[in-house]
């Protein structure tokens, strides 16, 4: 290996190290606010990425179907609740959240042609069909659960992940798709060519980390949700709405989910599955962070990615394999150096 081949594995590893800590972000994330191990966080790339594709075929994507059907439950089951509570007022905002927007976005798409419209407005509608599922995701299956053990949660998070990989095969199809990149501009640095998109995926991703930092920094609701990661009880006390946290944070992390699918989908070709493995590499980073530290979340997304890149140059067979077997040691560490703390009830 000569130093132009290790700075253009250097170069993808950074790359796919981005996308990584960007799901590792949302897994800490859903887990410190939720408890929930989020194992569909991976769907939401594939489904940002192939509803993306559909829009610029000009189809109608699949994931609008999907958002529809799920509004439609979700607003039978709070509907029920608030009549059975008799807060007729709260009616119209089911009504409008959940069946008003994917109407509102089924017109919308029928009456323009987004197939020749300009790329951040399909990158726009995209993240407004999908992540939306994010939410209503959480009210259907993780919600009625809430005080559960982390066991049951994950279990559940096994069966949402199999559920929306086979609603994936039936909207999407077997075949794989790709985007055109954002701008063809290429540089070059070093003796290696750097693609523009690679510029786009790094800032992107850095841009989404500075953004939710100043999110939980700034904002009421990111100080909601990191009191909730702290304190579950205690932010109950102080008249922070559990379920809306664990909305809110579904939200955040489906928005991650479809924004990384959105980069990489000119990059590689998404199936309707490709976002599983993508999100247990970003589960590896989570991992190495403890599922609690963000800094510490990302820089392990990155070794991943590193590790991933390097890898596959020297024994390509085997990148899978030594990936996940960093989880290993890690967790041998922690089981060695952390107290074992009994759940809260």
């Amino acid at each position: 290996m000569d130093l132009q081949i290790a700075l253009i594995l250097g170069q993808d590893g950074i790359t796919n190290g981005a996308i990584y800590a960007l799901l590792a972000l949302a897994l800490v994330l859903a887990f410190a606010v939720t408890r929930v191990i989020f194992i569909p966080q991976g769907e939401f790339v594939a489904y940002g990425a192939l509803t993306l594709v559909a829009l610029q075929a000009g189809k109608l994507p699949g994931t609008l179907w999907l958002l529809l059907a799920a509004g439609v439950l979700v607003a039978l089951v709070d509907g029920i609740a608030a009549a059975r509570a008799r807060a007729w007022r709260r009616l119209v905002p089911i009504a409008g959240w959940n069946l008003g927007l994917p109407l509102a976005l089924w017109a919308l798409l029928q009456a323009v042609p987004f197939a020749s419209a300009p790329m951040p407005l399909q990158i726009l509608l995209s993240l407004a069909v999908v992540v939306p599922l994010g939410p209503m995701i959480y009210r259907l299956a993780y919600q009625p659960l809430a005080e559960a053990s982390v066991l049951v949660l994950l279990i559940v998070s096994v069966a949402v992940h199999l559920v929306m990989v086979g609603l994936g095969l039936l909207v999407f199809g077997a075949e794989g798709s790709r985007t055109p990149p954002f701008t063809e501009t290429r540089f070059e640095f070093a003796g290696m060519t750097v693609t523009s998109q690679t510029l786009w995926v790094i800032g992107c991703s850095a841009a989404l980390i500075v953004l939710l930092y100043l999110l939980f920094e700034r904002t009421l609701y990111g100080k909601a949700l990191r009191a909730t990661a702290v304190n579950r009880q205690g932010a109950r006390l102080m008249g922070i709405p559990t379920s809306l946290a664990g909305r809110l944070t579904f939200l955040l992390c489906a928005l991650i989910g479809a924004f990384s699918g959105v980069l990489i989908a000119p990059i590689t070709t998404v199936y309707y599955d490709t976002g599983f493995l993508i999100g247990l590499k970003g589960f590896v980073g989570a991992i190495i962070g403890g599922l609690v530290s963000y800094p510490v979340a990302a820089l392990g997304a990155l070794l991943v990615g590193l590790l991933e890149s390097y890898s596959s140059f020297w024994a390509s067979a085997y990148k899978e394999v030594i990936v996940f077997t960093l989880i290993i040691p890690v967790l041998l560490w922690r089981s060695l150096t952390t107290h074992h703390v009994e759940e809260e009830e």
